[in-house]
Order: C-alpha cells, then sequence, then structure tokens
C-alpha cells in the first residue's frame, strides 16, 4: 500500500532504505516514547525492519516528505495485529516535531484501515509523553479511561500508558479532513 498527502508519501520500507531509517530513528528521546525499538538502536536493527515489514499482511509505511528538493524520510507508521485489536503507531524523527507530519500520515494510515475493512483501531502513549496524546485526539482517536503499565524496550522497563481508541462509527469520515490521502493498494494488500 502507498498513500499521497498533501505534504507526505507512505510507502513500504524497502532494504535499501535501512541506513535512512538508522539516521532518523537513532535518538533515545525518540525510541524511550515507543514500545518495540530497541536502546541503543543499532543499523542491524534498522536493516532487520526494513528486510521484514513486508511481511506482515498489515502496513508498515515509511513517512516521506514529498515536497522536499529529495524526498527526506521523516519517520514510521504502521498498523499492528494485537490481542485488543489492530493497533497504530508511529514515530516522527525529532527535527521535524511540531509540524503536522504525525496527524497527517495518522489520518492516511486510518483512511488505509478503512479500505482494508477495520472499523476499530487501538493505539496507546506513554504517559509522559502527552504531545502523541494530541497526535493521537486529532487523528480522531478517543481516551479510553484506562492506563496501564507496558513494557518499553529502549527503557528495559515498564511505564505508563495511556491507551485510546477509534471507530469508524465515531467519525464524520464523509469530512476531508479525515480522509486526506489517496491510498494505493496493490493485488497483494487488497
Amino acid at each position: 500500500m502507498f498513500a499521497i498527502t498533501p505534504r507526505l508519501m507512505l510507502r513500504p520500507p524497502w532494504p535499501e532504505d535501512a541506513q535512512q531509517v538508522f539516521d532518523a530513528a537513532n535518538e533515545e528521546r525518540i525510541v524511550r516514547n515507543l514500545a518495540q525499538l530497541p536502546w541503543p538502536y543499532r543499523p542491524e536493527d534498522a536493516a532487520d525492519y526494513c528486510a521484514t515489514a513486508g511481511d506482515d499482511p498489515l502496513p508498515h509505511l515509511l513517512i516521506f516528505d514529498r515536497l522536499a528538493a529529495r524526498p527526506r524520510l521523516l519517520g514510521t507508521c504502521a498498523l499492528d495485529d494485537k490481542d485488543h485489536g489492530v493497533m497504530l503507531g508511529y514515530w516522527i524523527r525529532s527535527d521535524s516535531w511540531n509540524r503536522g507530519y504525525a496527524s497527517e500520515a495518522g489520518k492516511a494510515l486510518v483512511a488505509m484501515a478503512r479500505a482494508l475493512g477495520h472499523d476499530q483501531l487501538t493505539a496507546t502513549h506513554f504517559v509522559d509523553n502527552p504531545a502523541s496524546g494530541a497526535v493521537l485526539r486529532n487523528i480522531g482517536f478517543r481516551e479510553t479511561g484506562r492506563i496501564e503499565q507496558r513494557w518499553s524496550e529502549a527503557r528495559q522497563s515498564r511505564a505508563p500508558a495511556r491507551h485510546y481508541r477509534w471507530h469508524a462509527d465515531e467519525q464524520d469520515m464523509a469530512d476531508e479532513d479525515h480522509m486526506p490521502a489517496r491510498c494505493l493498494m496493490d493485488k497483494a494488500a487488497a
């Protein structure tokens, strides 16, 4: 799957993207806010992600600024099948924070989830990262009121995480703000 938004291009990672992924994610203040990335983050971790992300039936996508002179990797976003449903996750490189990229990519990913037939999504963020909560609310997620301890590979410990959910019935999907992307699916993903 691919998506084009007003400023972004989302596409699956390829093995040759590994160095760019490593360069963008290799910062402790990024990975400490994620559940699955280790710290220190190594080039092998990025290479493994780029080599295997396409094996998942749900989208794992790189986020590129498509308006730059050369497309610039800003981060990643993905849907993952978890015990409690399909979970949305993302990260953005720190020099691109506070520009709306996470919200724009997240809205495109929600549009993809709908195109794939998902009418519910979940998400979490560590309580000490309230900016992610603002992004999730902007995408259309609602807090569930649940906070529980969640493992962080980078922190090597559990930390309190706030839970969110998105449900298609609660969204006015006719509103252009909620579907800013043109999604392109290949036959394997459809």
